[in-house]
């Protein structure tokens, strides 16, 4: 298998609930690297997995959807726990369903899958991965 990976940055501020969250309950920032890796396993007819200006624009722009945002404010996170590891498969539908409609050009009909990480931190990050 085949892959590349672009990355962006994501500020939002949130809260949780539920005790195991501790004072995570209360309203915080977070700051993420994003990573967003495409896969296929044969490359294209050009050598390549997909274009990664595109890839690097489209993860750019569903990013630009939720940065600086707080999201307890969005109607569609209302009552959701924003943890990372939800917020990875909200990036990573988003970017799907812009592949879905032809943002990475034809070339991306050959992807197979994709996967975006959230990095909380150096030593903690999350991530999910889904079919294309």
């Amino acid at each position: 298998m085949f892959s590349i990976t672009v990355r962006d940055h994501l500020m939002i501020a949130h809260s949780f609930h539920g005790e195991v969250f501790g004072p995570a309950q209360r309203l915080h920032g977070a700051t993420f690297l994003v990573d967003a890796t495409f896969r296929r396993e044969q490359l294209d007819e050009d050598n390549i997995v997909v274009d990664i200006g595109l890839a690097t624009r489209e993860l750019g722009a569903v990013v630009g959807e939720l940065n600086y945002r707080n999201l307890d404010e969005e109607p569609g996170f209302a009552g959701v726990n924003t943890s990372t590891e939800y917020l990875a498969k909200v990036i990573a539908d988003r970017l799907a369903a812009r592949i879905h409609r032809g943002a990475l050009g034809e070339g991306a009909a050959g992807l197979a899958g994709l996967t975006v990480t959230l990095h909380e931190s150096h030593v903690a990050w999350a991530s999910y991965e889904r079919a294309l």
